[in-house]
């Protein structure tokens, strides 16, 4: 057709077309905007990195420590407007949809106290709190202001992990008869992990202990997801120091049984000691087994003879991003999944049954 002798109502359709055609997929990748609590945590780089895909847009970054803010801004080029010394500064000047706590355990609660009563969402980096006493004042906050607050663990977003729960509650395997979980690597000073994150990863008052609370958390949240929140009916643990003279303040080794009604067992193996880093998950049922021996590896199994790789299921979350994205537009609902505060509440309490039954060196009844 000669374009020349076009009406002008088709170059009119043509050009609304496009331009719905641009809003619209300007508006679906319309990015979340974000507020940072603390730099001390190294899952910072994650965020930073989504930063630079566009895929979230920073308002800005509270952290007290001068020369560790420095050192983020000139690693990422960020402008001086982004920085605050404290977080109530920063939300006194921003309104982002959500504040993200890159900073010690302990101070998971501080950040609560600030963000909640103005309704700003939070996700905090796993675990939840250092202790019950914590925990609960971050969820009566939550309660009392109408306000999210969410855990960010890594293995959330593992497909291996996501389809072992669907075939799980498929009855796939038949009823569930035993849960193992490792997890760790050879130690954070051994990987190379900051001085910044070091120093509260380390620190019992800060972290809340050592291996048992850095990796048990892990072992805990599947486990509690698991078996659909229930609570464990006792609780023992065993904690080590491999290495006293890296980590002299702290486990570095640590293994838990949770006992749950009905004869399910839970084994959480956590440490600063293995010889590589695993994110290990083992179920068995009475007809078979499943293994999520990485985010994308999952096998089942018949008989020790008898295995196969399963294919991983789409259709959930590779990343907290793109989450809690869902979770504020109203599109997803934690009521129970592993980043809830309900789950992660009863993380914080068998985590705080473990340190109680390794310290006293008896079972812990919940």
């Amino acid at each position: 057709m000669d374009t020349r002798i076009m009406p002008a109502c088709y170059f009119n359709r043509l050009f609304f077309t496009f331009f719905l055609l641009f809003f619209n997929q300007a508006f679906a990748q319309d990015p979340l905007k974000v507020a940072v609590a603390g730099l001390s945590h190294d899952h910072v780089h994650a965020l930073f990195n989504a930063y630079n895909r566009h895929q979230v847009d920073i308002l800005g970054i509270a952290e007290p420590d001068a020369e560790l803010a420095r050192h983020y801004q000139g690693s990422y080029k960020l402008p001086d407007s982004l920085f605050f010394k404290t977080v109530d500064g920063m939300l006194q000047n921003i309104r982002p949809d959500v504040v993200l706590a890159y900073n010690a355990i302990s101070e998971h609660v501080d950040v609560a106290e600030v963000c909640l009563p103005l309704k700003i969402p939070l996700m905090v980096e796993k675990p939840l709190a250092i202790n019950n006493e914590q925990a609960r004042r971050i969820a009566a906050l939550a309660e009392k202001h109408d306000t999210y607050v969410l855990t960010n663990y890594e293995t959330t977003w593992y497909p291996s992990n996501q389809t072992l729960k669907q075939l799980i509650d498929e009855g796939r395997v038949g009823q569930l008869k035993k849960i193992m979980v490792k997890d760790g690597h050879q130690g954070p000073r051994e990987i190379g992990c900051s001085e910044a994150f070091l120093t509260w990863l380390t620190d019992p008052d800060k972290n809340g202990g050592g291996a048992l609370v850095d990796f048990g958390c892990y072992g805990a949240n599947l486990m509690t997801w698991l078996m659909n929140g229930e609570r464990p009916v006792a609780v023992t643990a065993i904690t080590r120091q491999l290495k006293p003279m890296v980590y002299p303040l702290v486990d570095d080794d640590a293994t838990i049984m949770l006992e749950y009604e009905g004869g399910v067992t839970g084994i959480i193996q956590a440490s600063w000691d293995w010889p590589y880093s695993i994110k290990d998950l083992h179920i068995y049922g009475e007809k078979a087994s499943l293994h999520a021996v990485d985010q994308n590896i999952l096998r089942a199994y018949t008989n020790p003879h008898k295995q196969e790789n399963v294919p991983l299921k789409d259709g959930y979350y590779t990343e907290h991003f793109s989450y809690l994205k869902a979770v504020l537009d109203g599109d997803a609902k934690p009521t129970n999944d592993l980043s809830s505060l309900a789950n992660n509440l009863l993380v914080v309490e068998i985590l705080q049954a473990a340190k109680e039954s390794a310290k006293r060196g008896k079972r812990i009844l919940l």
